[in-house]
Formats: structure tokens, sequence, C-alpha cells
């Protein structure tokens, strides 16, 4: 049970939860793409003037912001994360390593009083929060030693994602403000994040628990606290307690790929109609689930199918590479065996660069396949774009950016070109 201090404290973290959200849609001083242009010192002006009409202290709104900081490496790791630079392959490789199942288990047996208690409150099996525990800061490792107040400012000031981070911003002034955080204590990501399960400002605001009932919520600290905040997290963003996340699956050699949009649910039983099957062969369950197919490295790479809560670890991390990670790990806690990749020459290809992404989804906007702005990202717009591209000229449509997609567009918007120099000759 609460004490009175504590639900007065939370209540107090809700109004002002509430308040900002009110404020970023009333007064977007930092939310559009001019403030790229302003440098720092306006760009602090302005965050006070959101920080004052939200109605903050003269503590945060003179002391805690005149002492912000940029810093410039911020800038440089946000365009160059991990999900954008490896190969599916890498990126897993790099995570799900024999360390992290051998610790991820020590961790698991070490903590079974405390997640029997979470797994009957929260309804989230233990393996996915040791499974995010891992993968987050390596058991509490590496919870980062970056200043938090001034990665946020930095990533506010910047236009790529400026509304994002100031609200988050604003939710750490409210931490602060009401003594729930120290300044002192606020190292993290280079991104903002905090403590064992590296949570941002606004989930620490909305979520946080003192598992440990001493009083406070330390997520740095404290393991519990951390792993508490974690369950409560999950599941007040709908974790679904008896479903899995998805699960590797075979295709079929004649796969209708024509058959099967991307970032689109179907029924389990139509992927069992278009001959899936579980990785040892055996038929998909009947199970009553909208599941969506996902192929991280194209149709030469390993196939997955994604359930509902697949969809809440992508709003811990909106990376499908990450959650698949989760997804992976959690398995492997619990005995499973984890995927083989295919060591053939054609899978093990160098990552496409975010250049080389960018003139694509130009060449497939210039050709009618709408991709939105080109930004060297691989998301839902650009793998209908490339699906729909394949499927005009016989291509395995498989949504991803292989090889044959890049010489194949080339060919088209060459032989396009070379069309339209006719025709302006011929005039």
């Amino acid at each position: 049970m609460l004490s009175s201090n504590r639900l007065i404290k939370n209540t107090l973290n809700l109004f002002h939860f509430r308040k900002l959200i009110m404020l970023c849609a009333l007064f977007p001083l930092l939310a559009n793409a001019t403030i790229a242009d302003e440098d720092f010192l306006q760009c602090k002006v302005n965050l006070a003037k959101r920080a004052e009409i939200a109605g903050f202290s003269s503590y945060i709104t003179q002391t805690v912001i005149d002492n912000i900081s940029p810093i410039k490496r911020v800038i440089a790791l946000d365009k160059k994360q991990p999900e954008f630079t490896q190969t599916f392959e890498q990126y897993i490789k790099a995570r799900v390593t024999d360390y992290h199942v051998r610790v991820g288990k020590e961790k698991l047996k070490k903590n079974k009083k405390l997640f029997d208690t979470l797994e009957k409150k929260y309804g989230v099996p233990r393996q996915y929060l040791v499974s995010f525990w891992g993968l987050e800061t390596v058991f509490g490792k590496h919870k980062g030693k970056m200043s938090v107040l001034n990665s946020l400012a930095t990533l506010a000031c910047d236009e790529r994602r400026s509304e994002f981070f100031t609200l988050e911003l604003l939710n750490l002034f409210t931490l602060i403000e009401t003594k729930q955080v120290a300044v002192e204590q606020l190292q993290g990501s280079w991104a903002g994040a905090m403590g064992h399960m590296q949570f941002m400002p606004t989930a620490f605001l909305k979520y946080a628990v003192d598992g440990d009932n001493d009083g406070k919520v330390d997520i740095w600290k404290s393991e519990v606290d951390a792993l508490t905040t974690a369950a409560n997290y999950l599941n007040k963003i709908s974790w679904q307690p008896k479903e899995r996340w998805g699960r590797e699956v075979k295709l079929p050699t004649n796969f209708a790929f024509d058959k099967v949009a991307f970032d689109q649910y179907y029924p389990l039983d139509y992927f069992k109609e278009l001959g899936v099957k579980k990785t040892n062969n055996h038929s998909l369950s009947t199970y009553d689930i909208q599941a969506e197919l996902y192929l991280p490295s194209g149709h030469k790479g390993p196939a997955f199918l994604l359930y509902p809560n697949f969809n809440v670890i992508m709003t811990w991390n909106l990376s499908k590479s990450y959650a698949l990670s989760v997804g992976l790990l959690a398995n492997k806690l619990v005995g499973a065996k984890g995927i083989e990749f295919s060591h053939k020459a054609q899978t093990n290809v160098k990552p496409y660069s975010v250049a080389q992404m960018k003139n694509l989804q130009s060449q497939l906007n210039s050709l009618g396949f709408e991709t939105g702005e080109p930004d060297g990202i691989w998301g839902p717009k650009s793998r209908q774009a490339i699906r729909s591209f394949q499927l005009q000229h016989q291509l395995i449509a498989d949504g991803y950016p292989n090889k044959e997609v890049f010489v194949k567009i080339n060919l088209v918007t060459n032989k396009t070109k070379d069309s339209m120099s006719n025709i302006n000759q011929e005039s």
C-alpha cells in the first residue's frame, strides 16, 4: 500500500505529465525543424520558456537549464545506431551471446523468489525481464556514464527528433522537481536512458515502482526496483501473459510472397494454409492469434511470425532487430536452441549503407513506389515499396533491399532516363 506522501507524489507526477503533453501540442517551440537553425544558447532560452509555462520553479528554469551543455558525440551516435549499420546476423550474434545466456540463467536462479512474485502480480514471464536486463545493460554492468540532462538537451535541440526528446527532458524536470531523482545521479546512455533497465524519464514517471519498499525508487542501485518497474511497465502497456512474442518458422520453397503484405497481421491459420511450418517441420498450431511475417534478411535468411506481444516489446524500443533479440534471448534462457544462421555466401553480405538506402528510396519514389522522405531506414513504407517493385518486375517479393533489387532498379531507372532523353531530343 502506498504511503500518503507517495500517493501525493504520484498524483503530482500524473498532473505534470498530462500538462506537459498538452503544452507540447499548444507550444511547439522546440518541436519544429527550425530549431536546428538556432544555436544551443537560443535553444536553452526556449527550454526555459517551456519550463516556465509548465510551472516549474526557478531552480529548473534557471539553475538546472543554465548548467546544461551540448554533447557533440550524442548526435554522431544517434546517426550510427547499430540497427541501421549491421546485418541482422551481425546484430543478433553481438547481443544474444553465450555470456548473456549463462549469466541470464544465473540471474533467474538467484532471483527466483522475486521473479515468482513479479510473475504472479504482473503476468510477465521472468525470462523476458532478464532478457531486457541483459540487452540493456549486460545485467547492470554498463548503465551509461553520460549526463542524462545534457544528452536529452542535445537531442531536444536537434531537428531529427526534437519533439520526442523535448518531452523527455521536461518529464525529467518533473522527476527532479518532485525529488524523485537528484541531478547528481543522472548518468545514463547517450539517448537519456537510465538505470539497470534503461528507462527514459517518461517511463520512469509513469511506471516506477518501489519494489524493495525502502521509500524511494532507485533504478540505478536497486535491481529489485528496476525489475519491478520493468514488470509494471510491460503489464501496463498490454503484455499478454499467456502468449509468446512469436517464433522462427520455415517457409515452403514455393512460398506465395504475393499473398502476404509485410507489417500486416493475418490469422495464424492463414500462414498454415500457405505452408508455413515450425522449424522442426511440425504444423503450426490452431491457436486463435494474429501473426505478422517478418524476414529481417530477406527470403535467404531466417523467417519469423510475430505475435501481438512483439509490439509490446517494440514499445520499449522501436526496432524490430532489438525486439527479436529480446525474444530470442528470452527463448534461450529457458532452453531453446536459438537461430542457426546459414553460412552460405549469399547470406553473409555486407549491410547496405544509409546512403545506398536513401538512393534506393529516391529511385523508388521517382518510379511511383512511395517510400516517403528518403531517410536511409528500411522501415514499413520502404518494405512495401520494395515488395511492389519486386512484384512488378518478377522478383521474389520479400520486401528486402537485396542485390537483385539494387541491380534491377538501376536498370529500370537508367532505361527511364534514356527514354526521357529521347523524347526531349525528338521534341
